[in-house]
């Protein structure tokens, strides 16, 4: 029996933020000292929480017409493979199916060994015709 809650339209505090996101170690690649108002300016969502300790997250950021992109989708390590991820995606694509117009744009960044988590909801490798391009600001 599953003991934790999915929380949609639900943003976590800075302070669930920094603790999930440093569970798995993305403390080195994120700047927290601006992350709280990222986290307002979120397009939607969604939290899962056991008892009260937030264990996932995933939120879609864009301008919410045309642009979406999957952001943050992380899960506690003591929690993963049980099925937690597909539950925020699918709560996610939920989000996007319902909002999302004709010829939007859905985009995400998979980490590597994760792209066939993604494709599974059509997301797809579109190289050599695009090329998804990054720059991380110093």
């Amino acid at each position: 029996m599953k003991q934790y809650e999915l929380m949609p339209n639900t943003t976590p505090t800075l302070e669930e933020y920094v603790t999930l996101c440093s569970s798995v170690g993305w403390e080195e690649y994120m700047n927290f000292d601006v992350a709280e108002t990222s986290l307002a300016h979120s397009v939607y969502s969604v939290m899962v929480k056991d008892r009260n300790e937030v264990i996932g997250m995933g939120r879609i950021v864009g301008d919410g017409a045309i642009y979406f992109y999957i952001q943050d989708v992380v899960v506690h390590p003591d929690y993963q493979c049980k099925g937690i991820g597909k539950e925020i995606m699918d709560e996610l694509m939920r989000y996007i199916k319902e909002h999302a117009p004709s010829k939007a744009f859905v985009g995400l960044f998979a980490s590597q060994g994760k792209e066939a988590f993604y494709e599974q909801y059509d997301f797809k490798d579109y190289s050599p015709n695009m090329t998804g391009m990054f720059k991380v600001n110093p």
